[in-house]
């Protein structure tokens, strides 16, 4: 069962991910202060769980709740959902 929300603002937050990792790349080039990279970073990486947690989000409200209520799908969806589970917590 394929389900394709509108993923407009996630290709926003991409975006600004790229520019942050171009900022990092750049500091790095320009032989930034270690530590100050490293701040960079780590907001990239937040950006990225961030990023990753409203596509969770957007997946549940969407693809998930549909194949529930349909009946169509659900225990796949389910099945599913507990391994992205498994993956993020790893």
């Amino acid at each position: 069962m394929a389900c394709n929300p509108d993923h407009t603002d996630q290709i926003k937050r991409l975006n600004r991910i790229i520019g942050q990792l171009e900022g990092v790349k750049r500091q790095i080039e320009s032989h930034t202060y270690c530590p100050k990279i490293l701040i960079q970073t780590k907001a990239v990486s937040s950006a990225i769980r961030s990023l990753e947690t409203n596509l969770l989000e957007k997946h549940i409200s969407n693809c998930v709740k549909d194949a529930i209520k349909s009946g169509r799908g659900a225990k796949e969806k389910t099945e599913e959902l507990i391994n992205i589970f498994k993956t993020r917590i790893k």
